[in-house]
């Protein structure tokens, strides 16, 4: 099993005590743990003697030990006087010893009765008390050590206290040493030591002051494309355009180079669709006049006499114009605009801000048989809000 540094999260073995990347203690290992835990038996302690009785004597009375029963010789055979003869004289009779009278033997006393827990025990005050030869003495058992495998790890030895790392390893797992002190470290390519990719002012206290002057960065580089680069410009204006509100806007002056007559100018601003402005011929234009600049977000257009299918087809309406845009700073934007031929309406964007007049030039036209007018129903303009 591995364990992770605490302080780089490198993998150390389960018997390591330090870490073998940066050298910190790792807490001990298991093997010296079990170690510690689990004391090794000692070989030159006497066995425990059997513990003697040590009942007081008027508790517990030493009997006394019985002596060796005595037998009795058996009787002698009774010696019978041969018969007398009276030619030869009798003879002697042998001495016969007396035997000594048998000793008669005494019963061994009774053995004492278990002493109960509780219960007290009688004195036996006509026995003496008598000697207790000591219990014999038990030979200790031999106790066997168990032998610890060598789980030492072959590689380099440590030059501080001698323990075996595994190769790879930049510090002793026992002490700490650097096994390698001689070896430095790569040097940092170029761009490392500049700032902010400098580790040393990455990791110092200027954290703040760097991010402050990235932001400052940022912003400056958006002003600048706001207000110095039309490009930027644009975009932005554009995103507000398409994020904003739009609103239509009325202009205070409408004029128109050429008229038919009934179909003035003033009528393709009259907010309906069943009126228009009629146009002789193509190249005529209707300009409309504002009071105050404004951001132009696009013009919509209905072309023909009505918006009816059945009547749009029998007037002329335009299928290409221009939109001639002028600024306050007179400067004019020119658009091209083609138109579908059918009744609706159609909208073009266009995003100019600063907007002061709009003029519409009629390009070509459809449906212009027996001399009908080109017929421009309705123009609005809208403007952001």
């Amino acid at each position: 099993m591995t364990r992770s540094c605490p302080a780089c999260g490198a993998a150390n073995e389960e018997d390591e005590d330090f870490c073998g990347s940066c050298g910190t203690y790792l807490g001990g290992s298991s093997s010296r743990r079990a170690r510690t835990a689990e004391p090794e038996p000692e070989a030159d302690a006497p066995a425990p003697e059997p513990e003697a009785d040590v009942t007081p004597p008027a508790a517990h009375p030493a009997p006394r030990p019985a002596p060796a029963p005595v037998v009795a010789p058996p009787p002698p055979a009774p010696v019978v006087p041969p018969a007398r003869v009276a030619e030869e004289p009798p003879p002697s009779a042998p001495e016969v010893t007396p035997e000594p009278a048998p000793v008669p033997v005494r019963p061994a006393p009774p053995a004492p009765a278990p002493v109960r827990p509780g219960r007290p025990v009688e004195p036996v005050a006509d026995e003496p008390v008598m000697a207790v030869q000591p219990g014999v003495p038990i030979a200790q058992r031999p106790v066997v050590r168990p032998v610890v495998a060598n789980e030492e790890p072959d590689g380099t030895p440590c030059p501080s206290c001698g323990a075996s790392n595994r190769p790879g390893r930049k510090f002793c797992r026992r002490c700490a040493t650097p096994l390698n002190p001689g070896e430095r470290e790569e040097p940092l390519p170029w761009w490392r030591t500049r700032w902010p990719f400098d580790r040393r002012v990455r990791a110092g206290s200027g954290r703040l002051l760097r991010g402050s002057l990235i932001a400052l960065l940022i912003a400056g580089l958006l002003v600048a494309g706001f207000l110095l680069v039309p490009a930027g410009r644009y975009v932005v204006e554009d995103v507000r355009d398409k994020l904003g509100g739009t609103g239509e806007i009325s202009p205070t002056d409408v004029t128109a180079s050429a008229a038919t007559a009934g179909h003035p100018a003033k009528l393709a601003e009259d907010g309906v669709t069943n009126t228009y402005w009629g146009a002789p011929k193509t190249g005529a234009s209707l300009t409309a006049e504002f009071a105050k600049p404004f951001r132009l977000v696009g013009v919509t257009v209905h072309t023909g006499v009505s918006t009816k299918a059945e009547a749009f087809r029998q007037g002329a309406r335009p299928t290409q114009a221009d939109l001639r845009i002028r600024t306050k700073d007179g400067k004019i934007h020119e658009k091209a605009w083609t138109l579908t031929d059918k009744p609706g309406e159609q909208t073009v964007r266009t995003g100019i801000s600063d907007v002061v007049s709009i003029e519409f030039i009629v390009r070509e036209a459809a449906g212009q048989e027996s001399g009908r007018p080109i017929a421009l129903g309705e123009i609005e303009y809208f403007k952001r809000t």
